[in-house]
């Protein structure tokens, strides 16, 4: 019985699997790394989160290979880790995305999962790489229109959206003020093609001189 408790408690840790986990740790995250360079769509921070990501995964590669040998450090880690907290906010949910997948890679690795860590690896980001190319090649783009004008004008929203809807298939109303001097229309549409994106605003022009429209691009926004 003391035997057993000792067995659990301790384990002799092999220095070359470990040093295999870190290497095959170090190569995912690398690409990883690349992958979120190439196709993610963060806009703050991307840089610096990205220089982060092999960090992370050979901290916790480095970690687990340690109290994966000892159930007293296992439990340990858990005493240390209640207490540490972090305030770094995360702006974007794809940068936990790759946050989670940095992490797991180092947990596989660690626990000498190394094939399947790979195999799991390299089809998640083969998916995520093949979603992002699809979005890409789409042809339809969703944007924000933002209509404004003067009430000396007397320009009928109705008009606005019967124009409107010619030239996208599909908008919503998503914001409406108005003032003494001024009224603003904020839409969200779906534009097929480059040439709606010109011809839109040229036709609301010519029936309202008076008009201002301005678009803007809401997938590249975060938090839209």
């Amino acid at each position: 019985m003391e035997e057993l408790i000792k067995s659990s408690f301790s384990q002799d840790i092999s220095i070359l699997d470990s040093s295999i986990n870190l290497i095959v740790a170090l190569l995912l995250s690398l690409l990883l790394k690349f992958h979120f360079g190439k196709f993610s769509m963060t806009l703050s921070g991307k840089k610096e989160l990205a220089r982060t990501i092999p960090f992370l995964t050979l901290i916790v590669c480095f970690i687990i290979n340690i109290v994966k040998s000892s159930l007293a450090l296992s439990l340990g880690l858990v005493g240390a880790l209640s207490i540490v907290r972090f305030r770094t906010p995360i702006k974007e949910p794809e940068e936990l995305v790759y946050l989670f997948m940095s992490i797991a890679i180092g947990l596989g690795c660690g626990a000498n999962q190394t094939s399947l860590t790979v195999i799991s690896t390299l089809t998640i980001l083969a998916v995520m790489s093949l979603l992002r190319i699809k979005s890409r090649s789409n042809t339809s783009k969703d944007l924000y229109l933002s209509v404004s004008w003067k009430n000396i004008d007397n320009i009928d929203i109705d008009s606005v959206n019967h124009i409107i809807q010619r030239y996208v298939p599909s908008f919503d109303l998503k914001r409406f003020d108005t003032h003494p001097e001024s009224t603003n229309v904020c839409y969200t549409i779906t534009l097929r093609d480059a040439d709606s994106l010109v011809k839109l605003p040229k036709e609301l022009s010519n029936n309202f001189p008076q008009l201002h429209v301005t678009f803007i691009d809401q997938s590249r926004i975060p938090g839209i």
